[in-house]
């Protein structure tokens, strides 16, 4: 992928982080080390100013769609149907994402430099960060225990996969603004543009 300094990459990122590219074999592992990517994300936001803020939160909100988009087709699917009590599990999880999705949707008109931003921003923050930790001690805890290694790992290389066609439909078409392009796949999803 070509990324580009409207938002769409950062050259110091970790490449690693990128869908499909990413070593784990495991699909808890990896799931862990994107939410300490998205985690790393959001503090970006917090410390940048101006257009580097706007940046940051172009990347922020591309990687939470990739992630969530193939967590709940995937992940969220198996644990629905395969774990006891999978369907109130996945159900409460599905709601802390949604409103962390309409706490980040709300962001989009903001200035990234008003007190309005940082507030909202910050509600967020605290709901992001909430269900990031409930998926992992009530969900990632259980598929661990409930999934063989082969079908983590199965999984993982699903998850991934899922993770580059959601990348690649974020993609804009050639000539069209990056923007655009990340609001057509993100609108999709319920994610803003920014």
């Amino acid at each position: 992928m070509n990324w580009d300094d409207a938002g769409w990459a950062d050259e110091r990122a970790d490449p690693l982080s990128r869908p499909g590219t990413m070593p784990e074999t495991d699909i808890i592992d990896l799931l862990m080390r994107q939410h300490t990517r998205i985690r790393e994300l959001v503090d970006e936001v917090e410390r940048y100013r101006g257009a580097e803020r706007r940046n940051a939160l172009a990347r922020l909100t591309k990687e939470i769609s990739i992630h969530e988009a193939a967590e709940r087709e995937i992940v969220h699917a198996y644990a629905r149907h395969r774990l006891a009590g999978g369907a109130s599990i996945v159900a409460e999880r599905l709601k802390e994402e949604d409103e962390a999705v309409r706490l980040l949707h709300g962001l989009g008109g903001l200035d990234p430099g008003s007190p309005e931003f940082a507030a909202g921003f910050e509600r967020f923050r605290t709901a992001l960060f909430a269900h990031f930790a409930a998926e992992e001690r009530y969900e990632f805890s259980l598929l661990r225990a409930a999934m063989s290694e082969e079908d983590r790992r199965t999984m993982a290389v699903s998850v991934q996969a899922a993770e580059t066609m959601a990348a690649l439909a974020a993609e804009p078409a050639p000539g069209t603004p990056p923007a655009e392009g990340l609001g057509a796949a993100g609108d999709r999803r319920g994610f803003p543009t920014v």
